[in-house]
């Protein structure tokens, strides 16, 4: 009785008050994942854009939101007509097209980095601006694999007044709908606060499809009448397949039941009447005729009988549900700088195998990035210097477009991730290694162009190299070139000798790595000179500077003869550290650093997965799930020694079986002296060497210390912030779920010291013991489940890979100062461009190129030339339907402060820097704008919606030149300098 009674209420309650549903046509289309970008456009893509803006032109309730920005720019510039240009300007203007997020794509969150994401939003966020006037304001990230505290971060720093998400931890979706905490506001960086809150909706169990199953049909596309895309050629009579029963005056009744059934308990999971419902789901929408022709006569059933139903329907975009949830004027739940990583699905199916899917993508994805950055900065220097240069402008933006393109469309939830299909992989390396070819022909013509080339013959056997440093800071650093001859000399634009080392190459016995040591200024490039001979010394040059350095073959070192170890161990030492490597074992065994000694050692493990469906949980492209603890991965280690005066190289060498003659893994280790930079001896540089793997098996670089972690680890998110890991049990999968993402940095610390690993391309990380710090670093696997055979899904992957890390040891106070910056200039290494002939002969001096230097807790983000042609006058770019030729004076400037508030006593501060003054060495500062974060938005007219929850603080603005950046804080501006033709 009690039950009726409450049923009564509440279908009272309803006729008072109906649930408002906001129907939210959408099609989620993957750059990428199982079918190239190619096929997807030829199959449905093309067919989405063209058919809903027809289908909207037709009626002035339908509403469509469009998310993946490559898809439309690619319809809009080779396949749309003039009249449907027309149709989508008109749709746009109306609000009946909305875009949402504006990125090229739906970036992913786990293995993303900072500077990517950000270049992704600002490619697409300028094209639609440029294109439409339009600045998207929501987010619409319903598949990315658990969710960043990051994003929210960059979205409400891009003016964005609403962030939506959908994939968290299966148990705790299910705990926020029953307390109705699916919505809130989040403040992503526990420095910026209130700053950059921004209102969160999570999205619930039935995440961003319409729900499939239709109780009165055998068919299972619900309320998809459009069917199902089929590749590689749609039919040719436009008939698909699966398709749902039509919309009728016989079934009607029981769709208009179905869909507010499944309205009222989506309610019941939410605070206001307000309930979004997102009508499409992956690949929806190609067909917009048939969508829109069977959901108009079920909407206007349901708002016939809505006092019957207690629910109203309309079309609406993202914004508009927005608008309605923000009138409500409630206060909101704070959520703090917590994430939602890792991700599980349910008990036995963690997310987290992703984080080290397809190592070789993720490698060239970071290494394209990098290049992109030193090629944007050194055309801006080019531009501002050489206006009238020999470069061609536009055939400088259309290489630098290129790599932008490239880089943006791997950062796709089903890309750097490595969850697509071999081919999908393909293409994407196909892209971005074209775009660095067209990068690298445009960093060898600007370095080269601007002088007036000698036309002197040089001699066969010299080589002359430029080595810039594309981050504004000095730096002292070792860069190393593979050369032919071991007998070497080198010089710098000055011809003074420059310190450097020589030795046999651990690639190859027909090469010999020569290791440079280099001082830069911040943006600086310098050229240098490498003489070789075929003898010991030169005529008319001294040689003794360039160190010949010999290694020590260690004998092999057997598992099995491990019994008693620690009894005879090596020293390697340099100005910070006193490396021990036991002769037992050939492992590394401890450091001292600062007179306090860590047990220390790292070698290789395996985790053993399963592929069989049928014997439990899987590993796959998504998902791991270990089938067991890991296991030793190799018998027999070998070592090699080289020590040297520029830098001291440990060569180990795992080999799987003791009779193998070929090793199955090997760590380089280079420990170098400072050199008058101590930041450099702090830095252990490893390159590792993995593949191809055994089949079903994962590996990891286990690093064991004396550290009391109590198995608590920090990783980073995106390389934005730092974020706390505390080891969790759970009933099942609990290794598996205790795995992170590292993008660029992850520690382990106790009251005395921390361990720092820093990465040149995102892995997956874990501390499954106290002290131990474990990186997953490639992953070979195959399984027997449909989805995945039908999909090639398995990640047979039987490539060998050569990432890098750095490490460093010391006290919390010391790697405070340092961690940051030192994950950046791994991230952004020395640029160096061998060319055929010097562009000033040599040793004759000439004057170095003028150094930009940022104070050291201030990191120069970005310094582009973007291109875009519009005026920052908004009503005047609406009136403009034609561009002129791009604008190649408007340069793009980012800087971030790299430390958290109260991180460190003094680089914590705010930093006050006037920045025609920092800018100086680059150009004189004419005009100096603030933006927001993709540059679209002026900064003094960005207001973005107040949500109502506890006292706020506005920043002050900034006057003039001179501007205060807060800890974390992420400035952008638009820069015009004085021309010169110097």
């Amino acid at each position: 009785f009690g039950r009726l009674c409450t049923a009564g209420l509440l279908s009272f309650l309803l006729f008072l008050n109906p649930i408002e549903t906001f129907v939210i046509p959408h099609s989620h289309m993957d750059v990428g994942w199982v079918y190239t970008i190619q096929e997807s456009m030829h199959a449905y893509a093309s067919n989405v854009y063209t058919s809903v803006t027809e289908e909207l032109s037709k009626a002035k309730d339908r509403r469509f939101i469009a998310v993946e920005q490559e898809f439309f720019r690619l319809w809009w510039d080779t396949v749309a007509s003039d009249s449907h240009k027309k149709q989508v300007r008109q749709l746009v203007k109306e609000g009946r097209l909305e875009f949402i997020i504006g990125g090229q794509v739906m970036h992913d969150e786990a293995v993303t980095d900072l500077n990517d994401e950000i270049l992704q939003m600002t490619e697409g966020h300028g094209f639609l601006y440029e294109t439409f006037g339009v600045r998207p304001q929501f987010s619409w990230h319903v598949d990315p694999f658990g969710a960043s505290a990051t994003t929210p971060v960059l979205f409400a720093l891009s003016g964005f007044n609403a962030h939506l998400i959908s994939r968290i931890d299966y148990d705790l979706k299910d705990s926020m709908q029953k307390n109705k905490k699916l919505q809130f506001v989040w403040r992503g960086s526990p420095s910026l606060k209130v700053q950059q809150e921004i209102f969160t909706h999570t999205m619930d169990q039935f995440s961003y499809c319409t729900p499939s199953h239709l109780p009165f049909s055998n068919r299972w596309s619900g309320f998809y009448w459009n069917g199902v895309a089929l590749f590689p050629d749609p039919p040719k009579d436009g008939v698909y397949p699966n398709m749902s029963l039509p919309v009728t005056k016989e079934t009607v009744q029981a769709y208009a039941r179905t869909m507010v059934g499944n309205i009222k308990q989506r309610a019941a999971w939410f605070r206001t009447n307000h309930v979004l419902w997102p009508w499409g789901c992956d690949k929806q929408f190609y067909n917009s005729s048939v969508q829109f022709n069977n959901m108009d006569p079920l909407m206007k059933y349901i708002n016939q009988n809505s006092k019957e139903f207690g629910v109203t329907v309309q079309y609406a975009t993202l914004s508009e549900y927005f608008q309605a949830i923000h009138k409500s004027n409630l206060a909101w739940e704070v959520r703090g700088s917590e994430d939602f990583l890792p991700y599980s699905v349910d008990t036995n199916q963690a997310m987290t195998g992703f984080y080290a899917s397809r190592n070789v993508l993720k490698g060239v994805a970071r290494q394209a990035s990098s290049k992109l950055h030193a090629a944007e900065t050194l055309f801006t220097r080019y531009r501002i210097s050489f206006p009238d240069g020999p470069v061609a402008k536009d055939w400088a933006l259309g290489k630098l477009r290129s790599l932008r393109w490239a880089v943006s469309e791997v950062q796709h939830h089903d890309g750097i991730t490595g969850t697509e299909s071999p081919k999908v992989a393909d293409m994407y390396l196909q892209h971005l290694m074209q775009a660095m070819m067209g990068v690298e022909e445009l960093l060898a013509a600007l370095f080269l162009l601007p002088h007036n080339l000698p036309s002197d013959d040089h001699q066969a056997l010299e080589q002359h190299v430029i080595i810039y440093n594309p981050l504004a800071w000095n730096i002292t650093t070792i860069v190393n070139i593979t050369v032919a001859f071991p007998n070497t000399a080198i010089f710098d634009d000055n011809g003074q000798p420059v310190p450097a080392q020589i030795q046999k190459s651990a690639q190859s016995n027909a090469t010999y790595d020569l290791f440079i040591m280099v001082e830069l200024g911040g943006l600086q490039y310098r050229e240098y000179l490498i003489k070789f001979s075929k003898e010991p010394c030169f005529k008319n040059f001294k040689c003794a500077h360039t160190y010949e350095a010999e290694g020590v073959l260690f004998e092999r070192r057997s598992v099995k003869d491990w019994v008693k170890t620690g009894r005879r161990l090596l020293p390697l030492l340099n100005e910070c550290y006193k490396l021990m490597f036991d002769e037992d074992t050939n492992l590394l065994h401890s450091i001292t650093e600062d007179k306090r000694e860590v047990k220390l050692s790292q070698d290789f493990w395996e985790y053993d997965a399963n592929g069989d469906v049928k014997a439990g949980p899987i590993s796959d492209n998504y998902f791991f799930s270990a089938n067991g603890s890991a296991v030793r991965a190799y018998k027999t280690v070998e070592m090699e020694i080289i020590p040297g005066k520029i830098v001291t190289e440990i060569r180990q060498y795992f080999y799987r079986w003791e009779s193998d003659k070929d090793y199955a893994y090997s760590i380089t280790t280079r420990v170098p002296e400072c050199f008058r930079a101590r930041m450099l001896c702090h830095r252990l540089e490893q390159t590792y060497s993995l593949g191809p793997l055994l089949l079903n098996t994962e590996v990891v670089l286990r690093t064991s210390s004396s550290l009391n972690n109590k198995k608590t680890l920090y990783t980073d998110d995106n390389g934005y912030q730092m974020m706390k890991r505390t080891f969790r049990k759970f009933a099942n999968n609990t290794l598996a779920r205790n795995y992170f993402p590292m993008v660029r940095t992850a520690y382990l610390e106790d009251d005395l010291s921390r361990l720092v690993l820093h990465s040149d391309r995102a892995h997956g990380v874990s501390s499954q013991a106290n002290g131990q710090l474990e990186v997953m670093l490639h992953r070979r696997l195959w399984n027997n489940l449909p989805w995945n055979l039908g999909y090639n899904l398995t990640l047979n992957d039987s490539s060998v890979v050569s990432p890098t890390l750095w490490m460093m040891l010391g006290s919390i106070r010391a790697t405070s100062k340092l961690y940051q910056r030192e994950a950046i200039e791994l991230q952004h290494r020395p640029v160096i461009m061998p060319i055929d002939q010097p562009p000033l002969p040599f040793p004759q001096s000439s004057s170095p190129v003028r150094s930009v230097v940022l104070p050291p807790n201030l990191h120069l983000l970005s310094l582009s030339i973007p291109g875009w042609n519009y005026s920052s006058n908004h009503d005047v770019h609406l009136s403009k339907d034609l561009h002129s030729e791009p604008d190649y004076d408007r340069v793009l400037l980012r800087i971030m402060h790299l430390f958290e508030e109260g991180e460190d006593p003094e680089l914590s501060k705010p930093v006050t820097i006037n920045l025609k003054d920092a800018l100086r060495g680059i150009g004189e500062v004419r005009v100096l704008e603030e933006r927001s974060l993709t540059g679209t938005w002026n900064i003094t007219s960005l207001q973005r919606w107040k949500w109502k929850t506890n006292e706020r603080c506005q920043r002050c603005h900034d006057e003039e030149s001179t501007v205060t950046i807060y800890p974390k804080e992420i400035r952008t501006f638009f820069v015009h300098f004085s021309s010169t033709n110097s």
